[in-house]
């Protein structure tokens, strides 16, 4: 008998379990480790493949989140760089520093626009120069200097930056750059943080290709995708952290929410020599005339470039077309003019939906990134509350993670027995600090 097997015969065996978390993503992996190292039994779903949604399909970036500075988010770009810092220690395997470079077009551009951001009014971003970019990388310094982790920023001058990036677009005023963090295999960390989470309990379970079909007298009915059959399971609290799928999941509990804005982010992996050569060992962090921050940076021998920000409705359906396309190769443009790319150069494009809170505004760069967890007290025939996590982003999802857990434990009367700030996550324990300690250890 195979573990899915295993443990499908184990939860029709006795379904009573304190915590059942839909989703296999990092806030659902994260959270599935938290709790099982407070020594909470838990059991997580997802319908898919383990990390098949967003959390696969993201920028793979682990930063503070310089632009939320503008709408006031001083808490959340803390708690950003605190955490990016903490998977920098914790997970050397998979995170690493990343030079990052912003072309700059002026000096004391976009003052009076992210004036008018900061005050509370909703404006579409535009390009900034280098007077407010620095106040922001100023701040990130000062946030960090009991903890550096990485060199603090700096500015280049114009004819100094094109000298060292071949092709950057010469009507440039200067260049910041500034180090944030980048992770390699965002995948292979969450199948980490399941495996932490069963070594820590072995009664902390996770399959895949199994969702959730109902309510029937009080137990929720799971069915396995592969054979049809179900299984019903009786939880103490139920977490679904399913993303985007958010206010799908909760409409099989038999909930009607609206919690979820989710947008969809497009993403392009490109076959280009010249790009590579240019970029060296950076991400080049821009800004295009509509606002939108985009990125480029080497992966490897290709290169990524992103993103998209366009509200979708269903997260299924969610796929990068043409336009973005089109879109994507026009915003390059505006940095390395003279670097042409063709449709031809794409070697694999991912797309994936942020799970942004619900909004009304036009205006989706200005939407919070910031976490908060929706809480669906029992009612009818569901004895158990529902806690919907929204939001958040890979760099803080043990933040998310640890908030999750903390109202679950109260919720369950139970104490927390260990913090996870400075925890080792999979590859991370005993992971050679420095490349002398590396080529030892590699042998």
């Amino acid at each position: 008998m195979n573990r899915r097997q295993t443990i499908l015969r184990s939860v029709r065996e006795n379904p009573e379990v304190p915590v059942l978390i839909l989703g296999g993503g990092v806030n659902g992996t994260g959270l599935l480790r938290e709790l099982a190292l407070q020594g909470v039994d838990c059991l997580l779903v997802d319908k898919s493949d383990f990390v098949a949604g967003a959390s696969s399909k993201s920028s793979r970036m682990i930063h503070g989140g310089l632009r939320y500075l503008e709408n006031r988010e001083f808490r959340l770009v803390r708690e950003s760089l605190f955490e990016r810092n903490r998977l920098l220690q914790n997970a050397p395997h998979c995170v690493a520093p990343l030079k990052t470079t912003i072309p700059l077009f002026s000096y004391f551009g976009g003052l009076a626009r992210s004036a008018l951001i900061f005050s509370g009014i909703s404006v579409r971003p535009g390009s900034r120069g280098v007077v407010p970019v620095k106040v922001g990388l100023a701040f990130y310094d000062f946030v960090t200097r009991n903890d550096r982790r990485t060199p603090t920023h700096f500015i280049t001058s114009r004819d100094e930056s094109l000298r060292d990036i071949p092709g950057l677009n010469p009507h440039i005023a200067a260049t910041a750059t500034y180090w944030d963090a980048w992770i390699t295999q965002a995948e292979r960390l969450c199948i980490e943080l399941i495996q932490d989470a069963r070594a820590a309990n072995p009664n902390c379970r996770a399959i895949n290709y199994v969702r959730p079909r109902g309510i029937e007298g009080g137990a929720v009915v799971l069915e396995d995708q592969t054979t049809g059959e179900t299984v019903p399971v009786r939880p103490q609290v139920l977490v679904n952290a399913t993303g985007g799928w958010v206010d799908l999941a909760n409409e099989t509990l038999g909930l009607a929410t609206r919690y979820m804005g989710g947008t969809k982010g497009s993403h392009l992996v490109i076959d280009s020599p010249a790009l590579h050569e240019a970029l060296g060992d950076r991400m080049v962090y821009y800004q295009h005339a509509d606002g939108r921050v985009c990125i480029v940076f080497p992966f490897m021998d290709k290169v990524i470039m992103g993103s998209t920000d366009i509200r979708v409705d269903d997260p299924d359906a969610a796929a990068c077309d043409e336009d973005e396309i089109a879109y994507m190769f026009t915003t390059l443009r505006g940095v390395f003019p003279g670097i042409s790319l063709s449709r031809g150069d794409i070697v694999f494009v991912f797309c994936g939906v942020r799970p942004l809170p619900v909004s009304e505004g036009e205006v989706l760069a200005n939407v919070s990134r910031g976490h908060s967890i929706r809480t669906d007290e029992p009612d009818g025939g569901r004895a158990f509350p529902v806690y919907s996590l929204i939001g958040g982003k890979w760099t803080t999802f043990r933040a998310f993670a640890e908030e999750a857990a903390d109202r679950v434990l109260e919720r369950l009367g139970a104490e927390r027995r260990c913090s996870t700030a400075h925890t080792p996550i999979g590859g991370g324990k005993e992971f050679p600090a420095d490349a002398a300690q590396r080529d030892a250890w590699i042998g």
